[in-house]
């Protein structure tokens, strides 16, 4: 070889050693922020993700994070994921259904799933394609991170130990599907932020709100303003929270960052389930220290509360196609997983759900 083309071969090579060392000495770099403020405890789970990846894929990719607020309105967090202003935007897909009914499914439901169902239909019966089908049609990578069981119910200033006496009650709930059942058993929805229920209550705007986990309603500082709680938290049995990635900046990693992410994704939902728990009973002695009464719905109540939500969820699922698609994979699943819930109980996921008719959704999904 001569001295020339000696040279060329020693200048090519350091040139890409050179790149490779520059690409790794300057990983990419997102924004991400929630809507969740720094004050409510759910941005936890958040931050637990970003952590993760920052240490999976640092060489590849930093996330800096900002509380909710700081960049963006909450309500406008979605947009600026869409739009690219920003990569990254953790959330409650139901914050979203006015857009698509079918982020009220993927956000939670009313007396349906807990956290494991969740959990297995995401990881085991599509429920990830399903995110991503419809986050797609809005130009994002949809990861879901963190699933928690059911809500701590409602919190008001007057009892409300039974149905009848949610009649003609202001609500603070969140959630399209909610909202139906409520108004359907004689209360009023009023939505608002999670950080003016403390205000709200306080002032007798609302007669009463949920928000969500025992841990993360004292954060709210619920436990000052109101002096009841009634159980269970039907309205949602279990809620799914995760983070919307723009494709494009998703599209720019490698698929080596990306399995990385999802792996952290899987992780911080393992963490959530099983932290939100134990913050969950931490609550709840919250909760009673402040000598918060506690009430619980009668049985002959929440079947009431069934027959109601299942009739809404046929609603929901027929008012969009995207929805009854969504609906009819979660269906699926329990109808798959029955006979095993069945045959193993009480040790198995806990109660059989008796959920609304899978043929009227099956006939919703078809059209």
């Amino acid at each position: 070889m001569s001295l020339i083309k000696k040279t060329v071969h020693v200048l090519v090579g350091t040139a890409i050693l050179g790149g490779m060392s520059l690409a790794q000495a300057a990983p990419k770099k997102w924004t991400m922020t929630s809507t969740w403020p720094a004050s409510i405890e759910l941005i936890e789970t958040d931050k637990k993700w970003v952590e993760l990846v920052n240490k999976l894929a640092g060489d590849e990719l930093k996330i800096e994070f900002f509380e909710g607020g700081s960049l963006v309105p909450s309500g406008e967090v979605f947009s600026a994921v869409e739009s690219g202003t920003i990569e990254a935007g953790a959330d409650w897909p139901g914050y979203w259904a006015g857009r698509n009914p079918a982020f009220s499914p993927l956000a939670t439901h009313s007396s349906l799933f807990n956290a494991m169902d969740y959990a297995n239909w995401i990881n085991e019966w599509g429920g990830a394609e399903m995110y991503n089908e419809v986050f797609g049609k809005y130009g994002m990578v949809y990861l879901p991170f963190n699933v928690t069981n059911n809500e701590s119910g409602f919190r008001t200033v007057d009892p409300v130990r039974n149905l009848d006496e949610i009649k003609g009650k202001r609500l603070r709930l969140s959630g399209l599907e909610q909202g139906q059942v409520l108004e359907k058993i004689g209360g009023t929805q009023v939505s608002m932020a999670g950080q003016e229920l403390y205000q709200s209550l306080e002032r007798g705007v609302i007669d009463g709100a949920e928000f969500s986990t025992p841990n993360v309603d004292v954060s709210a500082g619920l436990h000052q303003v109101t002096k009841h709680w009634t159980t269970p938290g039907w309205h949602q049995s279990a809620s799914v929270f995760g983070v919307m990635i723009n494709k494009k900046a998703w599209d720019a990693l490698s698929p080596e960052t990306q399995e990385k992410l999802k792996i952290a994704a899987q992780a911080t939902m393992m963490w959530g389930i099983t932290n939100s728990e134990k913050q969950a009973l931490k609550g709840v002695r919250t909760f009673q220290k402040a000598g918060v009464e506690i009430h619980r719905f009668s049985d002959e109540d929440l079947e009431a509360i069934q027959k109601v939500t299942n009739e809404v969820m046929v609603n929901v699922a027929c008012s969009n196609p995207d929805a009854a698609k969504v609906y009819l994979s979660q269906l699926e699943y329990l109808h798959d997983y029955k006979d095993w819930r069945e045959m193993s109980k009480p040790f198995n996921l806990g109660r059989s759900i008796e959920g609304p008719d899978l043929e009227k959704i099956k006939a919703c999904a078809s059209k």
